[in-house]
């Protein structure tokens, strides 16, 4: 908003000086970067997010494999945390002893979590594992790695707009202090003379 307002300084004014119109043509260009280059700026690094975490969803989804576990034991009876990956879903999960079988056709066991209530021997659920059978998270979907990348353009845009006002306050800053300065020396040359009979005042 400080940025329109130093557009104002650009009226037809005598009083106008030379740094009111040095202000102004700050605030237009912070007006034009904020209002082109931030956009812009976003839009690339949404793009190019985007990209990335799109070849991340094709290589995830191909590499990780869901396969169904076995509970050999529950190793506490406390509930753990959600999978933060999890939106939709808000279930508590269990650590337990479990046996599965990896994608390559080799027997696991391990401790896992597991999505049950109240885990018993024997019951079963579902795992997210690596080709050799290692458990991982969930691979990540499109709409999330989309949302994703949407959030990292917005928020390089923000940076952009934060550091071009930023650098506008700055500039805008030193101006008013090298215009005080002026003042003081202005004030400094006139002496304690000033306003007395007979010194031009």
């Amino acid at each position: 908003m400080r940025a329109i307002r130093g557009l104002w300084r650009w009226r037809r004014n005598p009083l106008c000086r030379p740094t009111d119109l040095a202000e102004a043509w700050v605030a237009l260009v912070a007006l034009v970067l904020i209002a082109v280059a931030a956009p812009v700026t976003g839009g690339l690094v949404g793009a190019v997010a985007q990209d990335a975490l799109q070849r991340s969803v094709r290589e995830q989804q191909h590499t990780r494999h869901l396969v169904t576990a076995t509970v050999v034991r529950p190793l506490k009876d406390t509930p753990l945390e959600t999978d933060p990956d999890a939106v939709a879903v808000r279930e508590s999960r269990h650590r337990v002893l479990a046996d599965w079988t990896a994608p390559d056709g080799t027997r696991q066991y391990g401790s896992a979590l597991a999505d049950l209530k109240s885990p018993h021997t024997g019951d079963h659920f579902a795992v997210w594992t690596d080709p050799r059978g290692r458990i991982t998270t969930r691979p990540l979907d499109s709409p999330t790695a989309t949302t994703h990348a949407v959030l990292a353009g917005f928020g390089a845009a923000l940076l952009i707009a934060g550091l071009v006002e930023g650098v506008r306050r700055l500039a805008v800053w030193r101006m008013i202090r090298r215009r005080y300065a002026r003042w003081d020396q202005a004030w400094d040359r006139a002496g304690p003379d000033w306003g007395k009979a007979g010194t031009g005042s």
